[in-house]
């Protein structure tokens, strides 16, 4: 079973930093792309950015410019890293990730908030 762990979230001030991280395990089979979504209180989960196995990027508009992500394929962990954060990115942040064969998974979220 496909399992992705979360960590990182907390509480930083408008203009803060913060980083993100997500493992991966429970699989031998390849893993195809990697992603982080979001999810604010009585919004739809969206797309934040996601990277594939060969290293290409996307990102959603609302964060190009303060947000990477990055990828460890020999340790199936995902990044993302926050900066300049600002109080419209607090929400709950999900690792998801596509698998060989297997499908789709998500983690179980981590919360982000920013104070103005």
């Amino acid at each position: 079973q496909v399992q992705l762990v979360e960590s990182g979230g907390g509480l930083v001030h408008t203009g803060g930093s913060l980083r993100l991280s997500c493992a991966a395990s429970g699989t031998s089979f390849r893993i195809y792309v990697m992603s982080w979504y979001r999810q604010a209180p009585g919004k739809q989960r969206e797309l934040v950015a996601d990277v594939t196995s060969d290293g290409s990027t996307n990102y959603a508009d609302s964060v190009k410019g303060r947000f990477t992500i990055s990828r460890d394929n020999a340790r199936n962990m995902v990044y993302l890293q926050m900066n300049s954060l600002k109080p419209e990115d607090t929400a709950v942040y999900y690792c998801h990730t596509v698998v060989q064969i297997l499908g789709t998974y998500w983690g179980q979220g981590t919360q982000v908030t920013v104070s103005s």
